[in-house]
């Protein structure tokens, strides 16, 4: 506990590498912040960069925002949390960030005590978790087998508060922490000095976020959240925005489910007695949010594991006579690839077609069926189980497609218009998440571990 009114919390942006406007920041800094916390990931780009330990966005881009927020950091002398590194959280990502750190540390000259903590989860453990009945399905709905666990090539367990109240309690400066609760690099310094833990998580909500609960919004710049004993209040940074209690509220129910019943690690956040109420035309103040915890702690685990290579090629249809037609000459290639190649549909291959102008966003969820637009992008997928199938079933289907001879067509070839050569590309290896589950544990600190440097 301590004898603080209120805790603020700069959040620079919605995620490590998107920017932030300078002049944005500066604002942010002459409010003295109690600490900066900044999200730096999600599952939101799908599964093939936890997968395959990769970043969705630069070295250069993440090295340039964490330049100004270390420098922010060192002449305020405040805590930087950062969360999910590199974008997924695994080690490999882990270690990419830290690195930046370190390296930014050294040439920068500046000194402080480093944290990190590891989201990893071991396999060997886990099959023993699942064979002790701790885990179970959440929105994949299938149960976890230990087979899964061995193809899977990264798991990661999604940590809450707690690990990073144990390294601020260890007087770590810069905290670098794999996979994570978005909203914990927001809530942690205000737990740890006693304010409200629904409060806390809630305005982590919405922060983690960056500006995107403003007007306009946008991820790429600062905002300020200030909490005290019964509420918090949001403003943006940069005056060109400005927070609404509609903008606010709606952004409450980002990426849920349930506008009022938010699950995470430990418990739940209750939102059916939260108000929000405009302070002035650029503030809003929010109170009433609860946090309910739950009879037993889990913890979110993900896993991706590669399920083959993929091939594509992009093509562009103008002729109305084709676009007539697509679903007959889709059906026409799918068979002449099944037929020409040495290879079985749904076990060594899928052929897949996006067609932008005709459901491509959608597909089978598009409520305007029966319309075409009077150009069509193509976009022809092949999934092998190696890179080689991948590459003959997407040529093969491609040629077949160019030169389909469909009813009308008055010249000899040139069915499509490819604005790239070459027209095949080798897209790599392809990650389906394989776990999604949930893992009860007795001690939310135990699955993370926590490793501490002087830089």
């Amino acid at each position: 506990m301590s004898n603080l009114n209120e805790v603020r919390v700069l959040s620079p942006c919605g995620g490590l590498g998107y920017g932030f406007p300078p002049d944005s920041l500066e604002q942010g800094l002459r409010r003295n912040p109690h600490v900066i916390g900044v999200d730096a990931g999600s599952t939101d780009p799908g599964p093939y960069y936890l997968g395959a330990g990769k970043t969705i966005l630069g070295w250069g881009a993440q090295k340039r925002d964490l330049e100004h927020l270390l420098a922010a950091r060192h002449s305020l002398g405040i805590p930087m949390l950062i969360g999910t590194a590199g974008g997924s959280g695994a080690q490999p990502h882990l270690t990419r960030t830290i690195e930046i750190v370190k390296q930014i540390g050294r040439e920068k000259g500046f000194a402080f005590k480093l944290a990190a903590i590891t989201a990893d989860i071991d396999k060997q453990r886990l099959k023993y978790d699942l064979k002790a009945g701790r885990v179970r399905p959440f929105e994949m709905k299938k149960e976890l087998t230990a087979a899964t666990i061995d193809n899977s090539t990264h798991i990661v367990a999604q940590m809450g508060m707690e690990p990073y109240l144990e390294a601020l309690a260890h007087g770590a400066d810069v905290i670098v922490a794999g996979r994570s609760y978005d909203p914990a690099v927001i809530a942690a310094v205000p737990v740890q000095h006693g304010f409200d833990c629904g409060l806390a998580i809630h305005m982590g909500k919405i922060l983690e976020c960056g500006a995107a609960a403003a007007e306009p919004g946008g991820i790429a710049d600062c905002m300020l959240g200030t909490l005290r004993k019964d509420h918090f209040v949001l403003e943006p940074l940069n005056p060109q925005r400005r927070c609404t209690t509609a903008s606010v509220a709606a952004h409450s129910l980002y990426e849920k489910d349930n506008p009022v019943h938010l699950l995470l690690p430990g418990g739940a956040l209750d939102l059916s007695a939260a108000r929000f109420e405009a302070m002035d035309d650029r503030r809003v103040k929010v109170s009433g949010s609860a946090f309910l915890a739950a009879d037993t702690y889990t913890i979110k685990l993900e896993g991706a594991e590669r399920v083959g290579f993929r091939s594509i090629f992009i093509a562009g249809v103008r002729d109305p006579l084709l676009i007539s037609q697509i679903d007959t000459i889709i059906e026409f290639v799918q068979k002449a690839v099944a037929q020409a190649m040495p290879y079985t549909p749904g076990q060594d291959y899928q052929l897949l077609f996006r067609l932008y102008g005709k459901n491509g966003v959608m597909g089978a969820w598009e409520p305007e069926q029966g319309g075409c637009g009077h150009e069509l992008g193509i976009v022809g997928e092949a999934v092998g189980a190696t890179r080689r199938i991948a590459a003959a079933v997407c040529s093969f289907a491609r040629g077949a497609m160019l030169h389909y001879h469909y009813p009308g067509r008055k010249a000899t070839a040139g069915n499509l218009a490819f604005p790239y050569s070459p027209s095949d590309i080798d897209m790599g290896e392809v990650y389906n998440f394989s776990i999604y589950h949930l893992l009860e544990v007795e001690d939310p600190l135990e699955p993370f571990a926590i490793t501490y440097e002087q830089v």
